[in-house]
């Protein structure tokens, strides 16, 4: 049986995510406390001694620095794929989720209520954001099939995984848990995928914060 693992880390913290702020698209850079989880989710990558055979990462600039952690520590070269980006959250995109409910009330509404063909004003919907993804992990398993490989996204793209590789519906309440520069991993064999662990932070000092995306 050819076994696929993939290492998936969800980029370290911004200061829009301590605001709580959707960011989606929006290209914004880590913080001081982001460089250091990547720092330290680097090293742990490292001290595991395993060998990864390729490097993936959404072009954005909080995922690709990330990524760029493990390149100083391990010697990977980085993959940039726009493809790993975060939905697209359109009118949604920058406001906090205090705010959004009263700016936004009835695309936030179609956000909360995950109505899986609504595009919020200009952004991407439920069933096109899982589409791109499942077609993303789709090329790189096929392309690296029984190798082990380290991807650098966002929590929800990698809630989009997770409901993968668990086949948890796209309408259900997110129930993965996706902290800022956690490991989390799955495997593909011949029985498709499925979630090894999931939300593993252990190697941060303090705790991180989830993911406000939906």
């Amino acid at each position: 049986m050819t076994t696929t693992r993939l290492c998936l880390i969800r980029h370290g913290e911004t200061d829009w995510n301590t605001e709580r702020r959707l960011q989606g698209h929006t290209d914004i850079p880590l913080n001081a406390r982001g460089e250091a989880q990547a720092r330290q989710m680097a090293q742990a990558l490292k001290n595991t001694q395993l060998s990864f055979d390729a490097l993936y990462t959404s072009d954005l600039k909080r995922a690709a620095d990330t990524a760029h952690a493990i390149v100083e520590s391990m010697g990977l070269t980085a993959i940039s794929m726009e493809a790993l980006r975060e939905r697209h959250f359109g009118g949604l995109q920058g406001l906090t989720i205090q705010d959004a409910p009263v700016a936004k009330p009835d695309i936030w509404q179609a956000h909360i209520s995950r109505q899986l063909d609504h595009e919020l004003d200009g952004g991407e919907s439920i069933a096109q954001f899982a589409l791109r993804v499942e077609k993303a992990l789709t090329a790189i398993q096929q392309k690296h099939a029984g190798q082990t490989i380290l991807l650098v996204s966002h929590g929800g793209t990698l809630d989009m995984i997770f409901r993968l590789a668990s086949a948890q519906a796209l309408s259900a309440e997110r129930v993965a848990s996706v902290p800022n520069a956690s490991l989390n991993w799955v495997i593909h064999n011949e029985n498709g995928w499925a979630v090894e662990r999931w939300a593993d932070t252990s190697h941060l000092d303090g705790l991180a914060l989830d993911n406000v995306d939906l």
